[in-house]
């Protein structure tokens, strides 16, 4: 048996289209349910979840606590099964997305993460710029030329991806300091997870027959929201990766002088394109930039934590139990 879980705030009419979606999923062998947990919705995705009893292996949670993470780590306590497949509440599975994963599951035994493949499904036609985004820290797109073979888990994105449930029967759980709670936040959800059970030695593995179509939104496809999620992208980027070291480097208020520098140089290549009227390039400037910012905002926030004397949640390991000692970079 299999769990399904997703965590859903405030998208009802997206969530029904999903559930009946999800109505035409073949059920793996030894079955499988569906958790889903509400993060304190407004709207009437209690009722929408409702209407599904009956017609789904249902089963419904509420976390009031904002945070996509907290939601996730209170609905692990409904999953049964050996094997937890993560998804996303605008995720729509192909009908046989839950017998490729147990197939995966079952035939690579060596592996504990498995990543399926995300395509998108354009809720309008997108426009021409879109070809200049990075699609993958954009609208979380795996890239369809990727190979089922081993795979970096910051490869592995939250739509669809499976997790062997043994390791949260351990203890493991994910960090509710990162990843979606309202519109200010650090990107990383799963990948903090991910590269934390990469480090322990659990390996991830790509499933391209494992498919989910990613509903990007008519209102993402417009330049302001995309770098605004570079912003929320170099924030978790920094988080995740050059945190620990920050402590390290010269800084001014907080923020590594690198940083400094390098932002100086992308603005003068946005304005240089501006100028010479290359659009493409002013376009990857400008998310450079943005990137570039929110790395410089999650390092001061960091630093001011650090000094008022918090601990920062690396250091902490609230989120990883008994036999699930975290090894720090």
């Amino acid at each position: 048996m299999l769990t399904v879980l997703l965590a859903t705030r405030n998208r009802a009419q997206i969530l029904r289209d999903v559930l009946e979606a999800y109505c035409l999923v073949e059920a793996p062998p030894a079955g499988w349910k569906l958790v889903v947990v509400d993060n304190g919705s407004t709207d009437k995705t209690h009722e929408v979840i409702d209407s599904f009893h009956g017609r789904l292996p249902l089963h419904f949670i509420l976390e009031p606590k904002l945070g996509k993470n907290h939601a996730l780590n209170a609905g692990l306590g409904a999953v049964e099964g050996d094997l937890v497949v993560f998804t996303d509440d605008d995720a729509f599975p192909h009908a046989d997305w839950l017998i490729q994963l147990r197939k995966a599951a079952d035939t690579h035994l060596k592996y504990s993460v498995f990543g399926g493949a995300v395509a998108p499904r354009w809720e309008v036609a997108p426009p021409g710029w879109i070809d200049w985004v990075h699609r993958g820290p954009v609208f979380t797109l795996t890239d369809p030329a990727q190979a089922d073979e081993p795979v970096a888990p910051y490869l592995v994105f939250g739509p669809n991806m499976a997790i062997r449930a043994n390791l949260f029967q351990s203890g493991v759980r994910f960090d509710p300091s990162i990843g979606p709670r309202g519109s200010d936040y650090p990107m990383g959800s799963e990948t903090e997870l991910l590269l934390r059970l990469d480090r322990q030695g659990h390996k991830a593995w790509h499933v391209g027959g494992a498919v989910v179509e990613h509903l990007i939104r008519e209102e993402q496809l417009t330049k302001t929201w995309v770098f605004k999620r570079a912003i929320r992208y170099g924030r978790g980027f920094y988080r995740l990766f050059n945190a620990d070291k920050s402590s390290e480097e010269s800084q001014w208020m907080g923020v590594p002088r690198q940083l400094f520098g390098e932002l100086r140089k992308e603005w003068m290549f946005a304005i240089a394109a501006w100028a010479c009227r290359k659009q493409e390039a002013h376009f990857r400037s400008r998310w450079n930039v943005n990137f570039l910012r929110g790395q410089a905002i999650e390092a001061r926030r960091i630093a001011r934590s650090r000094r008022a004397g918090e601990q920062f949640p690396s250091q902490q390991h609230p989120i990883s139990g008994p036999g699930t000692a975290v090894k720090e970079p």
